[in-house]
This record gives C-alpha cells, sequence and structure tokens, in this order.
C-alpha cells in the first residue's frame, strides 16, 4: 500500500466495513486473460482467517474459470462519495476499501453449503434464514480462503486556509 497513512489495521474496523460493503469484485484469470465479476457475498473469520462466501448459477463461465485456475483476487468499497475542490485535481472521492487475494472453491457438501448461504444472507441482511439441502442444491455457493488483504480509508480532505489578498 502506497499511502500508508490511509491504512486501516484495527480488526474492529475492518469487520465494519465488511458489513458495510454490498458487492464483492472477484478477479479470476482464464487462460492468462482477466475475468472481474460483481457479487454478493458472505463473510466470516475462522480462526483468524478471513472467509468470504458467494453464490450464483451452477453452470457458466466464472464456474468454468474456478474449476480451471481456482487462485482469486477480490476488491470491495463502501461509503463512496465525491467531493469538490477549488480546482479539477482537488475533487476526489471518500471510500472504504478492502482488497486482498485467496483461493476459491465451489462447495459440494450440503451443509458446507447451508452454512455459506446462513452467513452469505446474515452478512447481507442482518437477517438469519434457514435453509436446506433442496434450497442450496439449486446454486453453486463458493469460498475463498483469504491469503492475505489489506484494508483503506479515504477521509474527506481538511479544507485548508485561503490566503485573501484586499
Amino acid at each position: 500500500m502506497t499511502r500508508r497513512e490511509r491504512e486501516v489495521t484495527d480488526p474492529a474496523e475492518i469487520k465494519k466495513m465488511l458489513d458495510q460493503c454490498m458487492v464483492v469484485h472477484i478477479g479470476l484469470v482464464d487462460d492468462g486473460m482477466p475475468y472481474i465479476v460483481p457479487m454478493n457475498y458472505g463473510y466470516e473469520f475462522i480462526d483468524d482467517q478471513l472467509v468470504i462466501y458467494v453464490h450464483g448459477a451452477r453452470k457458466g463461465y466464472k464456474t468454468d474459470i474456478i474449476m480451471k485456475n481456482p487462485v482469486c483476487c477480490f476488491e470491495m468499497e463502501c461509503n463512496v462519495q465525491p467531493f469538490e475542490g477549488r480546482l479539477p485535481c482537488q475533487y476526489g472521492t471518500v471510500y472504504e476499501s478492502i482488497m486482498g487475494r485467496g483461493m476459491i472453491e465451489i462447495l459440494e457438501d450440503p451443509e458446507e453449503k447451508i452454512h455459506a448461504m446462513t452467513v452469505l444472507m446474515k452478512t447481507q441482511s442482518g437477517k438469519d434464514f434457514t435453509f436446506n439441502e433442496k434450497l442450496v442444491s439449486i446454486v453453486s455457493v463458493m469460498r475463498i480462503r483469504v491469503s492475505e488483504y489489506s484494508a483503506k480509508r479515504r477521509p474527506l480532505p481538511v479544507a485548508k486556509a485561503v490566503e485573501v489578498k484586499h
């Protein structure tokens, strides 16, 4: 991370960001070509390791790529708000973001899929839902075991005093 002053390392702040972001952008590689797909997600920490769950269609391009190459990266952002400045180069955007890498796998075990979908829905809605084997059998559920990640916050810049000449 280039701008270390923007780095967020407090686990409670990172969890808050994970709770506020609603979409994760998953980056995959298909025979050397990048592919990025936005997805709803759920997350949990298992023994201090971030684990992200996503779901989608049982068949398709994304599934084909994952079967060939499980290496992935991800990015999510929240609290995005543009701001203005006096000069064009002083315009910008306030945001919080999390980026990382890991391995993505398609879950086959019904109990793991039920757990993942329960976590996903809790993250997305704040509510507890009950799933059964039949419900999770119609979707593909994937787990990302995150190997590394970083979090960042860009706050609103402090306005500088403007010197007025009389």
